[in-house]
């Protein structure tokens, strides 16, 4: 297949792109930068130069291609940035769903969204659990979006993603590192049992490609290796990286500690991904999350 990536030079996409090459399939890779550009064609993809803001570009890939995986997604740049930009990187993402359904509607050719995992209550989500509610405390829309779509003839799906890790970055717990750097302790709340889910970023790329060769139309998929690791253990692992103490604090302590992130500090989020093993003979094999936080590098440049 043609394929279109979104997000083609990120952190995940960059691992895709690679993954659907060796696998035998055209990538046409979305690029806002010249250096994002070479990068692709380096790695033996097209490119489409824009951003998701540009609808006319990202029209323009959908049409040319075969299947849109749509991994981009504006996150925080830094621990400090509030929620009023979230809601507006929401919104920007919601539009380019919208933009990209719309050119696949009433074809064969798939789309998959890139969403988050939930929270189910004492026991780990599955895949047949419906996606958090858009609201103004979590406005991001991108799976509500993409099932929408389906009833107007889009085949898409949805794939979550937990905490995605390698030694350079590790999803949300990238932030808790700069914050607990700036803070001077590494922090979790209570008892600090409550779980994170977590994959490494190279078992997820190829989640992506096998949803894209074996998916079904409306289905969830898990991207998640581990179901569950505990933010004391995340925490612990983080102090011994900058040498700083290890704290509890309370649930009420946690938006002046944490920020943004005191949102989803406490949440107990673990998360299965049996179903998505058994369609997909997915068998996840990276290193796992405390690993990697533990060989990344806690220098700064």
């Amino acid at each position: 297949m043609r394929v279109f990536v979104t997000g083609a030079t990120g952190f995940i996409g960059s691992r895709i792109v690679p993954d659907l090459i060796s696998a035998g399939h055209q990538v046409l890779g979305l690029a806002r930068s010249y250096a994002g550009a070479q990068s692709l064609a380096a790695a033996g993809a097209q490119v489409q130069r824009g951003d998701l803001e540009d609808l006319e570009s990202l029209r323009s890939g959908a049409a040319a291609s075969d299947a849109v995986l749509h991994v981009a997604f504006r996150h925080f740049q830094h621990f400090r940035h509030d929620w009023t930009r979230f809601a507006e990187n929401c919104e920007v993402d919601k539009l380019a769903i919208e933009t990209i359904g719309a050119v696949l509607q009433g074809s064969s050719r798939p789309l998959i969204v890139t969403s988050g995992v939930g929270v189910a209550q004492g026991r780990a989500a599955t895949e047949d659990d419906p996606p958090i509610p858009p609201s103004a405390t979590y406005p991001r829309a991108s799976e509500a979006t993409a099932i929408a779509l389906l009833e107007h003839g889009v085949r898409a799906s949805v794939m979550r993603l937990p905490q995605v890790h390698d030694t350079l970055k590790q999803g949300l717990i990238t932030p808790l590192v700069a914050i607990a750097r700036a803070k001077g302790v590494s922090a979790y709340i209570g008892d600090g049992h409550n779980r994170w889910p977590a994959a490494h970023v190279t078992d997820v790329a190829r989640l992506y490609r096998l949803a894209l060769e074996k998916g079904t139309a409306g289905a969830r998929y898990h991207a998640v290796a581990e179901e569950g690791v505990p933010l004391k253990d995340i925490a612990t692992a983080i102090g011994h990286g900058l040498n700083v103490p290890v704290i509890s604090i309370s649930p009420e302590q946690a938006q002046e500690h944490f920020g943004f992130l005191g949102f989803f500090a406490g949440w107990d989020a673990q998360t299965s991904s049996a179903q998505t093993r058994a369609k997909l003979g997915w068998n996840p094999s990276g290193p796992d999350l405390l690993t990697d936080i533990g060989n990344m590098s806690y220098a700064q440049d």
